[in-house]
């Protein structure tokens, strides 16, 4: 258990004085925390309930305006939610991780290479060919296709499944049963049947890349299909043939991409949003959950909406269909006041 001056230099920040050997259990939200743990506020919005919290201390933005508590140690810090990713890596307990080294009942071919310090856990299957740079860690059940290549300090989690010639960068992270470099979907009619085409490309995921569970990445039909560096991708995203994702983009989960889209540097796409094939995306676009992208986005664009507009337009048409009923019985009462005048004059159609 940590104390709350051990946090403080890891930090870089000052202790209040007398709160040095406090001991920091862990990390609870203000409304339930008590005085052995650590607390957050990262915005004005939360300080009501600093006031009222239990806590024993707590990160608070520097820029936060706050009551002085002497029974609440502060560390002030410049970005409360950054400073806690450092903090949340101090208390964490340990992640199991296969034991460096081959375990018996893994199956690694002769002419794969395998780098210093990789644990390859039960079950798992390494092929032909395939490379595996230093420090990595294969969790039981992983299957790694022939001349498939992984780089160093990466780590596949449970029953992930890397094809045939896939390439994986650096520091990347797969989590539970996520599939890379199955084929992509593709088929041609010949009138008679949906023949297939062959899926004869490759998969490129660049470096500190963490891809979420069960997510599939397509091979491409030629070429590649590719994942940029430091992209996240959430759980049960589909990324198609072909298809190119930009640098530092965030995928959230539920997502679908079509074959041959182009992700731009940067791009975040909301939850269940999907987008067509040969859409282009530009840098910096955001398009909020449940959107349906059908035609090129320009760069720094925030859409929402289905099909997908600039997300102040969709707010406006949202707004005017909800007005919709009250609008039906006003035009209904018009309705009846020009037929009304009509006879009145005498008017006949």
């Amino acid at each position: 258990m940590p104390t709350l001056k051990e946090i403080a230099d890891l930090l870089g920040v000052a202790c209040p004085a007398g709160a040095e050997s406090r001991n920091v259990a862990g990390i609870t939200a203000l409304e339930e925390a008590g005085g052995e743990d650590l607390s957050v506020v990262a915005a004005d919005k939360y300080v009501g309930a600093y006031k009222k919290t239990k806590a024993g201390a707590v990160l608070m933005s520097r820029k936060i305006k706050h009551p002085v508590r002497p029974d609440v140690a502060v560390l002030l810090v410049d970005d409360a939610d950054l400073a806690l990713v450092k903090v949340l890596g101090l208390l964490a307990p340990p992640v199991p991780r296969p034991a460096v080294g081959v375990h018996p009942t893994a199956i690694v071919d002769p002419s794969a290479k395998i780098g210093s310090n990789v644990a390859i856990g039960p079950n798992a299957i390494i092929g032909p060919g395939a490379s595996i740079g230093d420090n990595t860690q294969i969790h039981p059940g992983v299957y790694v296709g022939d001349n498939a290549v992984i780089g160093g300090d990466c780590i596949l989690w449970t029953n992930v499944v890397v094809r045939e010639r896939v390439q994986i960068g650096n520091r990347v992270i797969i989590h539970p049963n996520s599939v890379l470099g199955a084929d992509g979907f593709g088929y041609r009619w010949d009138g008679k049947q949906h023949v297939k085409i062959p899926q004869i490309g490759d998969v490129i995921i660049e470096d500190d890349v963490e891809i979420g569970a069960c997510v599939c990445i397509d091979r491409a039909k030629f070429d590649e299909t590719r994942v940029g560096r430091g992209t996240k991708i959430d759980n049960l995203v589909q990324i198609a043939h072909n298809v190119k994702v930009g640098v530092h983009a965030i995928i959230c989960g539920q997502v679908g991409i079509a074959g041959t889209a182009k992700i731009g540097n940067g791009v975040v796409l909301g939850g269940a949003s999907v987008v067509r094939d040969h859409t282009s995306i530009g840098d910096g676009a955001m398009a909020a959950g449940h959107s349906v992208i059908a035609e090129d986005i320009e760069p720094k664009t925030v859409i929402s909406g289905m099909p997908a507009l600039p997300h102040r337009q969709t707010l406006r048409e949202q707004a005017s269909i909800r007005r919709l009923p009250e609008l039906m019985v006003e035009l209904r009462k018009l309705q009846e006041e020009v037929e009304t005048l009509k006879e009145r004059l005498g008017v006949t159609e």
